[in-house]
C-alpha cells in the first residue's frame, strides 16, 4: 500500500509540474457533478479533462481534485494551430486514418508515393498505419523538416486507441481491422481470452486505463463554446432506444450510466419528462433489462456472491455449514413464455403452484481448504478446479437471483460434494436424507460421481443433471448429460451438410488417425482427398473431387500450416467455378496465427460446430452486464454454464410437468447453451444441442440456418 501511495504522489507531482506551465487550475468535484458538467463550466471539453486526469474516465467522486486546462490557454493554442494550418495549407493537408484504410489506398487517393508519405510521417515506418492517426499529406514544395516536426507532434499526441465491441463482432474481425494479431489483442486485453462481451472497451494501442462503459457522452457545443477535438467526437457511438412502460430517469440512468442532465442534453424532448414509447438517443453497447436476468431484490434470505474472495463469501450466511456441507434455502417463487417452433423460451411459470426443490452439489472441498496452511488466497492462485467451482457457483447464484425476481416457487439447497476424481460425500448426504426429496439434482462435477449419485437416486426417480462432464455416460435412466459428447458435436455438422445436400470432401492429416477412423465408421459417403507420399495435399486430386452443381463442403483437419495454406489456396481458386465452404470439426489454433490469412477464411465462410453460441441477443448482453456489475469481472465459460444449467433446471420444474417430461418434449436455450435432450437406446439422456457457426463476409460470427 505504501508503494502505491508513493507512486501516486510521484505521478501527481510530476503531472502538476508538467502542466503548471500550461496554467491548469485545480478544481474540487462537488457532490453529483459529472465530467460533462465540469467541462461546460470551464468551457473546455471532457476530452481535455481526461488528458490531464486519465482516472476520470472511470468516473469522479465528490472531493476529487481535478486539473482543468485554462480555456484562454486553449484558445491561444487553437489560434496558433489555425495560423500554422493557414500558412501551410497551400503546401500540405492532413488526414485522419479511418478503420480499414491502407497505405496503398491513401497514396492512391492523394496521388503521392509511399516514400513521400513516410518521409512526411516517419512514425509510419515504426508503428505502421493505425486508425485514429493524423497524417500529414505532403504537397508540392512542402518542407520536409516542417512536416517531420508536425508528425512528431502528432505522434506524441496519439497516446492510445480504443475500440468498443459491437454486437456480432469477433476477435478475428477486430484484430484484422486494426492490423494486429489475435495474440496481440488478447495480450493487451487479457479479460477477453475466454469471451468477447458486447460493449467492452478494448485497448488497441497504448496502455491507457480502460473504462467499463463507452466514453462519456458530451452535449452539443454551443457556437460560443470551444469546439470539441476530433478524438472526442469519435469516442462515442449511439443507438436508438424506445422507452418501456414505467421507466424513469433513474432506471434509464442505471442502464446507460448517464445522469438526468446528460440524458436530457442528448434528448431535449426529455425536458417534458420520460414518456412510454419515446425514442431516445443513447450510447451504443447498452441494452435495457429483460425479465430473464434482473437485479436481485430483497428476499427472506438474500443470497450473496463474490468472485473477488469467492470462498470466504460463498460460505458466509445465509450459506451455512450443516454437517453434510453448505446449504442455502432460497424461497424463490414467475411470469411470460414465448415459444418458437423449435426452441421453447422458458420464462414463465405454468401449471400448479406446488413448491419444487433443486439441490446443487458443488465440490468446494471446504474441509481440505480449512486445513490448508497456505491460506485461501494462495490456494486460489494454484487450484484450477476450485476456481472452476467458484465460477460455476457465481453463475448459479445469478440464476437463483433471477428465479427470485421471477417469483418461482422453488427452494434451492447447496451442499459441498467434497469431490475428487474417485471419492465424494454423496452417500453421507443420502444417509442424511438430503437428496431423496429433490425434484432435480445438479451435480456432481466428475462423471463417475454423477453416475453413482444417479444410481443411488434411481429408486426415488430423482433426475441427476451432470453439468460439466464431457464423458460418454453409462446407461442410467435418471442421468442427464448437459454437454454434448465430441461425437455428437461432430455428427451435428455432418447432419447439417447432408441436410443442405452438400458434397462432403475430407482433407485429413495422416496424424489425425482418430478423425479418419471416426469419419470412416460414422459418416458414410464422405470422400477423402488424396495426400502425397510426403504427407502433403494432392491439390489436383482435391479439385477433381469438387462438383460444379452442388455446394462443396471441405472438412479440413490438420495442424500443419503448409497443408492449411495449400487447402485454402486450392479452394479460393475453385470458387471461380463452383461453390465451396471450408469446415473444421473443432477449434484449430493454427488458424489464429499470422501465417494464415483471415480474409481467405472469411471468403471461404469458415464453418464449425460449437456447444456454445456467440450471440448479440438482448438477454445475453444483459446477463453479461449484470454479472459484471455484481462480480466486477465478465463471466467466463464456467460462470455462464453455472447460470444456464441452474436456470434451465428451475424453469423446467415450473412448467406443470416433471423434469423428465420437459426433457422429452422441450428444446431450450439459455445464455450460451442449448439443451436438446434425447433418450439413448441403452438408457439415460444426452444433449444434442449444438450450434453451427460460420464467419460471414462482414467479419462477424453467425449461426447457420
Amino acid at each position: 500500500m505504501k508503494y502505491y501511495s508513493t507512486l501516486f504522489l510521484l505521478v501527481f507531482f510530476v503531472t502538476c509540474s508538467a502542466f503548471s506551465q500550461g496554467k491548469a487550475v485545480k478544481y474540487t468535484v462537488s457532490s453529483g457533478e459529472t465530467v460533462n458538467q465540469i467541462a461546460q463550466k470551464f468551457k473546455v471539453t471532457p476530452f481535455d479533462i481526461y488528458e490531464l486526469n486519465p482516472d476520470a474516465r472511470n468516473g469522479v467522486k465528490p472531493n476529487t481534485v481535478l486539473l482543468i486546462p485554462a480555456a484562454s490557454n486553449k484558445n491561444t493554442d487553437k489560434k496558433e494551430t489555425a495560423a500554422v494550418k493557414s500558412t501551410a495549407s497551400s503546401k500540405a493537408t492532413t488526414h485522419e486514418v479511418q478503420p480499414k484504410e491502407t497505405l496503398f489506398g491513401l497514396e492512391k487517393k492523394y496521388g503521392i508515393s509511399d516514400e513521400a508519405l513516410k518521409a512526411a510521417n516517419p512514425f509510419l515506418v515504426t508503428d505502421g498505419l493505425q486508425p485514429g492517426q493524423t497524417l500529414t499529406i505532403p504537397g508540392k514544395g512542402a518542407a520536409p523538416k516542417a512536416a517531420a516536426t508536425s508528425d512528431k507532434k502528432q505522434k506524441g499526441a496519439e497516446k492510445y486507441v480504443y475500440h468498443d465491441v459491437a454486437p456480432k463482432e469477433t476477435k478475428f474481425g477486430i484484430a484484422k481491422q486494426y492490423g494486429i494479431s489475435i495474440e496481440e489483442l488478447e495480450k493487451k486485453n487479457p479479460e477477453i481470452v475466454t469471451s468477447l462481451p458486447v460493449g467492452y472497451r478494448l485497448t488497441i494501442k497504448g496502455t491507457a486505463p480502460k473504462t467499463e462503459t463507452a466514453a462519456p457522452v458530451t452535449t452539443a457545443a454551443k457556437p460560443e463554446e470551444t469546439k470539441k477535438p476530433a478524438e472526442s467526437k469519435k469516442a462515442v457511438s449511439y443507438m436508438e432506444y424506445q422507452v418501456k412502460p414505467k421507466e424513469t430517469f433513474y432506471s434509464l440512468g442505471r442502464v446507460f450510466h448517464l445522469t438526468q442532465e446528460e440524458l436530457t442534453a442528448l434528448n431535449p424532448s426529455l425536458s417534458e419528462g420520460v414518456k412510454e414509447g419515446m425514442v431516445l438517443k443513447v450510447p451504443a453497447g447498452y441494452v435495457a433489462p429483460a425479465p430473464i436476468v434482473a437485479q436481485s431484490q430483497p428476499a427472506e434470505k438474500p443470497v450473496q456472491t463474490s468472485v473477488e474472495k469467492p470462498v470466504e463469501k460463498a460460505i458466509e450466511k445465509p450459506v451455512e455449514s450443516t454437517g453434510g456441507g453448505i446449504k442455502i434455502v432460497d424461497k424463490v417463487k414467475s411470469e411470460t413464455v414465448s415459444a418458437d417452433p423449435e426452441i421453447v423460451e422458458l420464462t414463465k411459470k405454468r401449471g400448479q403452484n406446488e413448491r419444487k426443490k433443486v439441490v446443487l452439489l458443488l465440490p468446494f472441498n471446504l474441509a481440505k481448504l480449512q486445513s490448508d496452511t497456505t491460506g485461501t488466497a494462495a490456494r486460489l492462485k494454484t487450484d484450477k478446479f476450485l476456481n472452476m467451482t467458484l465460477d460455476f457457483y457465481s453463475g448459479a447464484m445469478m440464476a437463483i437471483d433471477s428465479a427470485r425476481t421471477l417469483k418461482l416457487p422453488i427452494d434451492v439447497a447447496i451442499y459441498d460434494s467434497q469431490e475428487t476424481k474417485t471419492t465424494s460425500n454423496i452417500s453421507s448426504l443420502i444417509a442424511q436424507n438430503k437428496l431423496q426429496e429433490a425434484d432435480a439434482v445438479v451435480g456432481p462435477f466428475y462423471q463417475n460421481n454423477a453416475e453413482s449419485t444417479a444410481n443411488s437416486l434411481r429408486l426415488y426417480n430423482v433426475p441427476v443433471i451432470s453439468p460439466l462432464s464431457k464423458d460418454v455416460a453409462n446407461p442410467i435412466d435418471n442421468l442427464y448429460q448437459t454437454i454434448p459428447s465430441n461425437d455428437m458435436v461432430r455428427n451435428a455438422i455432418f447432419d447439417y451438410m447432408r441436410a443442405k445436400n452438400g458434397n462432403i470432401v475430407a482433407v485429413v492429416d495422416k496424424k489425425k488417425e482418430s478423425v479418419i477412423s471416426y469419419i470412416k465408421q460414422n459418416q458414410k459417403g464422405v470422400v477423402f482427398a488424396a495426400l502425397t507420399e510426403t504427407g502433403g495435399l494432392d491439390v489436383a486430386n482435391l479439385k477433381s473431387l469438387l462438383l460444379p452443381t452442388r455446394m462443396n463442403y471441405v472438412v479440413m483437419e490438420t495442424g500443419n500450416t503448409a497443408m492449411i495454406k495449400s487447402v485454402i489456396k486450392a479452394l479460393t481458386d475453385a470458387q471461380k467455378t463452383c461453390q465451396v465452404q471450408l469446415v473444421i470439426l473443432e477449434q484449430n489454433s493454427t488458424l489464429d496465427t499470422d501465417e494464415i490469412s483471415f480474409d481467405n477464411l472469411v471468403k471461404l465462410k469458415l464453418m464449425y460446430p460449437s456447444v456454445t453460441r456467440d450471440s448479440d441477443d438482448q438477454a445475453v448482453s444483459i446477463f453479461k452486464k449484470e454479472y459484471k456489475l455484481k462480480n466486477k469481472v465478465y463471466p467466463n465459460t464456467y460462470a455462464t454454464r453455472g447460470f444456464d444449467v441452474t436456470f434451465d433446471t428451475m424453469m423446467r420444474l415450473v412448467q406443470g410437468k416433471t423434469y423428465q417430461e420437459t426433457a422429452d418434449l422441450m428444446t431450450t436455450q439459455q445464455v450460451d447453451n442449448k439443451f436438446q435432450f434425447y433418450k439413448k437406446e441403452d438408457g439415460g439422456h444426452a444433449n444434442k444441442g449444438v450450434y453451427i457457426l460460420y464467419y460471414d463476409s462482414d467479419l462477424t460470427l453467425k449461426e447457420a440456418n
